[in-house]
């Protein structure tokens, strides 16, 4: 079977989008499943639905990558969007021909050609995604290094190299998953700037550069897993491509800038779920509070009462009820955006739960539940009592049952984690910071009383003392009890007794 190639698509008769030549306008600093998921896939159907013309140049932001294989396929690769939408199972196929090449600055050539994309006329935005731990400010790079090793290095001497070359300036949008992640890349080419003594007139003409934060919004597992459905959806496209992605189906892209840019960049009109907002913070708010908080939620519960995957406690009546009453009676009213925007926002999230090609593993979403409770369902619980004077139910019953997932039925501490078993004799392991588990096994012995006094009582799990916030002890303790006496799913039903 032939490789991906335009000549083949030609050759199959391909009848879907596909734009073969068009200007570089986008400097992409990271080539992997995400971006080509994400990114890319936006600026296609760009070119598609509103012929905006334009082309990525992606750049490897470490020597090791794929720029050989992408380029062997001229840029083109097949891209697959399964989930749900609006109730309806949908598994879409797409080649993408948003992108012209891939760059490897690590080989002098390319590191030659990346400059020169830098200073062409035609560039308009740089786009990056170079995972959190890449935008770092190292003071070891030099402005004479071919390239620098860090990414903002790399970026301040792209734009330096614009500048030199009497070129404006560019709207940079950063993917990275790191808070304000716009304003501490822009922060870090600042600091490259004073410390490589570059002209006052480049540190000025930074200024017409607009950094933006971003927001992004899609799981991408980048790979089909089972090679034999692998082996016969080549055998349907009518070619191999080892650069096949897979993402769902939902996506979103917030991003932080002025209101000029919702008119220049093309994704309002090709009508994507792109909003350009002043400040990105509701939006994150709201992505970590429904989406992160309802795994962290309702998780470790429905783990305890024998569920294995995601996908099989949403077609559960109790377990669903729990999430959704936690969500849109407890969780929602805590938050500033528009209620319609936060309900349509859960509505998407319960499909991504239910998405049928994701088995998305229960005990791993347990991975470091301590914190992940602490940041993704602590200021809600504590906004509704600000709001209410009341304990949300479901927040309540989510931390007991956190509670009990780590202290219920412990067995050992090991160096793998603490050794637990649920009440169907499954053995499972803990896993979280050592000082969280041996502070669990310690408290091995105690009453549910003191159990949930001490934990709560623990300034460094939560950042403050949760015995202070009027009756979330009782409540906590309360939880546990009908947890340990008829199980995990009787308490939570028991939560949507209650009224709120």
């Amino acid at each position: 079977m032939k490789a991906l190639h335009y000549q083949l698509l030609k050759e199959l008769g391909y009848t879907g989008y596909v734009l073969e030549q068009a200007p570089e306008k986008v400097l992409q600093f990271g080539e992997g499943n995400f971006l080509r998921a994400f990114a890319d896939y936006w600026f296609d159907l760009a070119n598609e639905r509103v012929g905006w013309n334009g082309k990525c140049v992606l750049v490897q932001p470490i020597p090791q990558g794929t720029a050989k294989e992408i380029n062997a396929q001229q840029g083109l690769y097949t891209l697959c969007l399964r989930g749900r939408e609006n109730g309806r199972v949908v598994d879409r196929r797409r080649v993408i021909s948003a992108v012209s090449r891939c760059l490897n600055p690590y080989e002098a050539d390319d590191y030659r050609s990346m400059l020169e994309v830098a200073a062409s006329p035609e560039l308009e935005y740089i786009v990056s995604n170079t995972t959190e731990a890449g935008i770092v400010y190292d003071e070891t790079c030099k402005l004479a290094d071919q390239p620098p090793t860090a990414f903002p290095a790399k970026l301040t001497q792209v734009l330096y190299h614009r500048w030199q070359a009497g070129q404006p300036g560019l709207v940079l949008l950063s993917c990275e998953l790191i808070d304000n992640n716009g304003r501490v890349l822009r922060d870090c080419v600042e600091r490259y700037a004073a410390q490589w003594e570059l002209e006052p007139a480049f540190r000025d003409w930074l200024k017409e550069c607009t950094f933006c934060s971003t927001l992004v919004d899609r799981i991408v597992p980048g790979r089909i897993q089972d090679q034999g459905e692998q082996a016969r959806l080549e055998q349907e496209l009518g070619y191999t491509d080892p650069l096949l992605d897979v993402g769902e189906a939902f996506g979103v892209w917030v991003i932080e800038g002025p209101e000029w840019l919702a008119d220049k960049l093309p994704f309002r009109s090709a009508g994507l779920n792109c909003p350009v907002v002043p400040d990105v913070t509701p939006y994150k708010h709201r992505k970590v509070r429904i989406l992160n908080g309802g795994h962290t939620g309702f998780v470790p519960g429905a783990y305890l009462a024998g569920f294995q995957i995601v996908r099989d406690c949403m077609a559960h009546p109790v377990v669903r009820g729990f999430l959704e009453q936690m969500l849109y009676r407890e969780i929602i009213p805590t938050l500033a955006l528009d209620r319609s925007d936060l309900e349509q926002f859960a509505a998407a999230v319960e499909e991504r739960f239910d998405n049928p090609f994701v088995d998305h593993a229960l005990l791993s979403i347990c991975l470091n539940t301590v914190s992940k409770w602490r940041a993704r369902n602590l200021p809600s619980l504590l906004a509704y009592h600000e709001q209410t004077g009341q304990m949300p139910p479901c927040l309540t019953m989510s931390l007991a049952a956190a509670i009990q997932f780590y202290c219920g039925h412990m067995e050992a501490l090991t160096a793998q984690g603490l050794i637990c078993r649920r009440p169907d004799g499954r053995v499972y392991t803990v896993s979280d910071d050592q000082w969280v588990l041996e502070f669990c096994w310690a408290h091995r012995m105690d009453s549910a009383g003191e159990l949930v006094g001490a934990i709560l009582g623990h300034e460094l799990m939560w950042g403050m003392d949760l015995t202070e916030v009027d009756g979330l002890a009782a409540a906590v303790t309360e939880a546990p009890l009908k947890i340990r006496s008829d199980g995990v799913l009787a308490a939570y039903a028991s939560c949507l007794e209650k009224q709120i």
